[in-house]
């Protein structure tokens, strides 16, 4: 069976193969470098670090592309009011951004193009729109995109012009000919700072947001590639834009695949810092250890809308220490994968059919059952290799249960600053909150004038 994809585009699973036979390109928008990132942006990078695994394990060669998102109205705002340069803030925040990434397993891309360094491309293809007709200078110095100019747009989002609206960051404004148009390059604001602003036959100021993106992907990956990534948010207006910018200025498809991933929601509603009610990686590693965070997410499939709670994050930790119970009783032997056995063969077609993850997870499970009956080391060692295809149970099962016993100093220590920071803000029930949960896991609490120590409950 050869691999298939949801393709967005189509709405359809299609078969897939690479343009260039052996070698997959891929673009997929990272992050927005402001602030920390949440759950629903570990939840976009762990689903296509699956994909370019899977991608890899069936013997392609991959060039994975993710950007950063390093200079917008989100960034400027945070800098001023944090009193510090553009750059240290997404310096910091790229910094944050690859810790939090490292610690849920998650592979670096080949290439992550920050949006700054890619400047004169974008400049010479807003240049190219222009002169194609499809970009036009406003009264207040912005150049726009005259969206009702290229005949394919609303194909990716499946709507008609008169059916979509402005959409996220497209204001209407009186100076667009039509509420729909989208800015490709802002003219500089006294009241921004000077470095966000660079010099163009545009005038002073600096590129939109999707321009960003078009520019990057083209520039590293060619005018057309294979797969382009993204949350399902991105899909209108951004990925939308993407189209219009690239393919009205090289005149062919941008991606012959596009992949989205669902969100992860909290109370039905998506995780998203707009909403506030996000939980940033940090926060949530504070309390589960980041491989039962990832488990987590991959067994759900992709495309699937996630609900976070405590509890689905709790049977995860559970249903994760059982896999790794069946590795500790029968150390797993050095083995390659035979994907003519049953259930190898299993996990192929479903990772095979869109990157089914859950029924994957599910042979995992199968197996583990397997080596509890017959002990055997070969089925464990099977196990541990279908695992690593999905970034899961390389850990020594014998280190791993033994942490996940109780906290390590650590976590502790992680504990009681977040208890200092409650105390500090008088938010006392969360301080309560805090001591009362670590009391529940053995840990007693001691305050004094020199700080906060701990101790093990008698």
């Amino acid at each position: 069976m050869s691999l298939r994809i949801f393709n967005t585009l189509s709405r359809a699973v299609s078969d897939f193969s690479p343009a260039e036979p052996g070698h997959v390109r891929m673009y997929v928008c990272g992050m927005t470098v402001y602030d920390l990132c949440h759950l629903g942006h570990a939840r976009s990078m762990i689903a296509f670090d699956v994909v370019q695994r899977w991608l890899k394990a069936s013997g392609y060669q991959v060039t994975y592309v993710r950007n950063v998102t390093d200079i917008e109205d989100k960034i400027i705002k945070r800098a001023l009011e944090n009193g510090e340069t553009i750059r240290q803030l997404t310096d910091r925040m790229i910094d944050a951004l690859h810790q939090d990434a490292d610690a849920l397993g998650i592979e670096r891309p080949q290439h992550e193009p920050r949006a700054t360094d890619y400047v004169p491309q974008m400049l010479s293809m807003i240049g190219t729109l222009e002169q194609k007709g499809l970009a036009y200078r406003a009264g207040n110095g912005d150049v726009n995109y005259s969206v009702r100019k290229f005949p394919g747009y609303g194909k990716l989002s499946g709507k008609s012009l008169d059916e979509l609206n402005a959409g996220e960051r497209v204001a209407v404004e009186t100076d667009k000919q039509d509420p729909l148009d989208f800015v490709l390059w802002k003219s500089a604001k006294p009241t921004e700072p000077e470095d966000v602003k660079w010099t163009s036959a545009f005038g002073t100021g600096r590129p939109g947001w999707h321009i960003e993106c078009s520019a990057m992907a083209c520039e590293l990956l060619g005018q057309t590639f294979d797969i382009h990534g993204g949350g399902a948010d991105l899909q209108f207006p951004h990925h939308e834009n993407e189209i219009a910018q690239s393919e009205g200025a090289n005149g062919q498809p941008l991606a012959r695949f596009w992949m989205h991933n669902g969100f992860i929601n909290v109370d039905n509603e998506k995780m998203s810092k707009s909403l506030g009610n996000f939980f940033t990686i940090r926060d949530v590693l504070k309390e589960f250890d980041a491989e039962t965070v990832r488990f987590f997410i991959v067994r759900s499939h992709y495309r699937s809308s996630l609900n976070y709670s405590d509890v689905h994050l709790n049977d995860a930790k559970g249903a994760l220490k059982r896999l790794y119970t069946a590795l500790q009783a029968v150390p797993p032997a050095q083995v390659s994968i035979d994907w003519a056995d049953p259930l190898p063969a299993r996990f192929k077609a479903a990772m095979d059919e869109d990157f089914g993850t859950p029924e994957a997870v599910a042979v995992l499970f199968e197996l583990a059952g397997e080596v509890n009956r017959n002990g055997s080391v070969e089925r464990a060692g099977l196990l541990k290799a279908l695992g690593g295809l999905l970034g899961l149970l390389q850990t020594d099962p014998t280190v791993y249960l033994q942490a996940g016993a109780g906290l390590d100093d650590a976590a502790i220590q992680a504990q009681i600053q977040a208890r200092a920071d409650a105390k500090k803000a008088k938010n006392f029930a969360e301080a309560d909150r805090i001591r009362n949960d670590l009391l529940a896991q053995g840990i007693v609490l001691k305050d004094s004038a020199a700080g906060t120590t701990w101790e093990s409950a008698p």
